[in-house]
Protein backbone atom coordinates (compact mmCIF):
# COMPACT_ATOMS: atom_id res chain seq x y z
CA UNK A 1 0.00 0.00 0.00
CA UNK A 2 1.24 3.69 -0.88
CA UNK A 3 1.10 6.09 2.01
CA UNK A 4 1.28 9.79 1.74
CA UNK A 5 1.27 12.30 4.77
CA UNK A 6 -2.22 14.67 4.62
CA UNK A 7 -0.93 18.31 4.27
CA UNK A 8 -4.07 20.11 5.88
CA UNK A 9 -7.50 18.94 7.11
CA UNK A 10 -10.17 21.56 6.73
CA UNK A 11 -13.86 22.67 6.61
CA UNK A 12 -14.57 25.27 3.69
CA UNK A 13 -17.08 27.93 3.35
CA UNK A 14 -19.42 25.47 2.18
CA UNK A 15 -19.22 23.70 5.17
CA UNK A 16 -17.54 20.43 3.39
CA UNK A 17 -15.17 18.95 5.32
CA UNK A 18 -11.53 18.24 3.12
CA UNK A 19 -8.42 16.58 3.08
CA UNK A 20 -5.36 17.38 1.80
CA UNK A 21 -2.52 15.13 0.71
CA UNK A 22 0.87 16.16 0.26
CA UNK A 23 1.42 14.90 -3.05
CA UNK A 24 -1.18 12.74 -4.39
CA UNK A 25 -3.49 13.72 -6.72
CA UNK A 26 -7.56 11.69 -7.10
CA UNK A 27 -8.83 12.94 -9.92
CA UNK A 28 -10.73 10.56 -10.76
CA UNK A 29 -11.79 9.76 -7.38
CA UNK A 30 -15.46 10.61 -8.59
CA UNK A 31 -16.49 7.79 -10.54
CA UNK A 32 -16.90 5.63 -7.44
CA UNK A 33 -19.75 6.84 -7.04
CA UNK A 34 -19.22 7.33 -3.20
CA UNK A 35 -19.98 11.07 -2.67
CA UNK A 36 -16.43 11.74 -2.28
CA UNK A 37 -14.90 14.71 -4.78
CA UNK A 38 -11.59 16.56 -6.08
CA UNK A 39 -11.07 19.84 -5.97
CA UNK A 40 -8.58 19.80 -8.77
CA UNK A 41 -7.69 23.64 -8.30
CA UNK A 42 -7.35 23.64 -4.48
CA UNK A 43 -5.85 19.70 -4.45
CA UNK A 44 -7.87 18.49 -2.15
CA UNK A 45 -10.89 15.91 -1.41
CA UNK A 46 -14.08 16.60 -0.20
CA UNK A 47 -17.20 15.94 0.77
CA UNK A 48 -21.08 17.15 0.68
CA UNK A 49 -22.04 18.98 3.36
CA UNK A 50 -22.96 16.94 6.67
CA UNK A 51 -26.68 15.54 5.97
CA UNK A 52 -27.04 12.51 7.92
CA UNK A 53 -23.23 12.23 8.55
CA UNK A 54 -20.70 13.81 11.21
CA UNK A 55 -17.34 15.38 9.96
CA UNK A 56 -15.63 12.75 11.54
CA UNK A 57 -17.59 10.63 9.64
CA UNK A 58 -16.80 11.68 6.00
CA UNK A 59 -13.57 12.11 7.01
CA UNK A 60 -14.00 8.06 8.08
CA UNK A 61 -15.14 7.52 4.92
CA UNK A 62 -12.76 9.69 2.72
CA UNK A 63 -9.72 8.24 4.07
CA UNK A 64 -11.63 4.67 3.36
CA UNK A 65 -12.57 5.44 -0.21
CA UNK A 66 -8.72 6.14 -1.08
CA UNK A 67 -7.37 3.29 0.37
CA UNK A 68 -10.30 1.11 -1.14
CA UNK A 69 -10.31 2.96 -4.73
CA UNK A 70 -6.55 3.90 -5.08
CA UNK A 71 -4.56 1.54 -2.37
CA UNK A 72 -3.19 4.70 -0.96
CA UNK A 73 -3.20 5.25 2.82
CA UNK A 74 -3.56 8.86 4.08
CA UNK A 75 -1.50 9.73 7.28
CA UNK A 76 -2.36 12.72 9.75
CA UNK A 77 1.54 13.61 10.92
CA UNK A 78 2.54 16.62 13.43
CA UNK A 79 2.74 18.84 10.40
CA UNK A 80 -1.03 18.56 9.26
CA UNK A 81 -2.36 21.96 8.89
CA UNK A 82 -6.43 22.30 10.60
CA UNK A 83 -8.14 24.82 9.09
CA UNK A 84 -11.59 26.12 10.35
CA UNK A 85 -11.52 22.35 12.16
CA UNK A 86 -12.86 22.54 16.09
CA UNK A 87 -10.71 21.30 18.75
CA UNK A 88 -12.99 18.15 19.80
CA UNK A 89 -13.07 16.71 15.80
CA UNK A 90 -9.68 17.26 15.68
CA UNK A 91 -8.66 15.08 18.75
CA UNK A 92 -11.24 12.85 17.55
CA UNK A 93 -9.07 12.32 14.01
CA UNK A 94 -6.15 12.60 15.39
CA UNK A 95 -7.24 9.56 17.71
CA UNK A 96 -8.27 6.88 15.16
Amino acid sequence: MTTDNIGAIGINEAGQLFIKPETACFALIWRSATEVHWNDKEGYLFSPKPREWSYLDWYKHIIGVVKDEYGYKLIVTSNTNWLSVPDDLQQQIIGL
